[in-house]
């Protein structure tokens, strides 16, 4: 739907806002029918996926969006926000490699993002 493509967006761009790296958006409408969209994104470190996962929280929560449930918080490796309409996966990014998710949904449609989402770190700081 589109209020999930705005959703994610809104996701991914918190996510950014931390630093973020490697974000995408997917339309699994189609392929699975709990959720419309997964959005991934990955941390260098444990503190960092915390950073980014409470961004996206507290971003969603201005929207009047509550996560359903969470895992993964305590060890900070990966970590599932489920919003019911988008699920967000925030993984260290050699988990995210080992784990390839992303194989999984390989036929589904990329959501596009924002540019300014998966920016280059260096040119994130000199923006902000």
């Amino acid at each position: 739907t589109e209020a999930a493509k705005k959703l994610a967006i809104e996701a991914a761009l918190a996510a950014s806002d931390k630093l973020a790296q490697d974000i995408v958006a997917i339309d699994v409408s189609d392929a699975i029918v709990i959720t419309d969209v997964f959005v991934m994104a990955s941390g260098a470190n444990e503190p960092q996926v915390k950073a980014i996962v409470d961004a996206v929280e507290e971003r969603l929560l201005k929207l009047g969006e509550k996560p359903l449930r969470r895992e993964g918080e305590q060890q900070a490796r990966w970590v599932l926000l489920d919003y019911g309409d988008i699920v967000v996966h925030v993984q260290l990014a050699e988990d995210r490699i080992h784990y390839a998710i992303e194989r999984l949904w390989i036929d589904c449609p990329i959501i596009e993002l924002p540019a300014e989402v998966n920016l280059p770190r260096e040119v994130k700081g000199s923006v902000e």
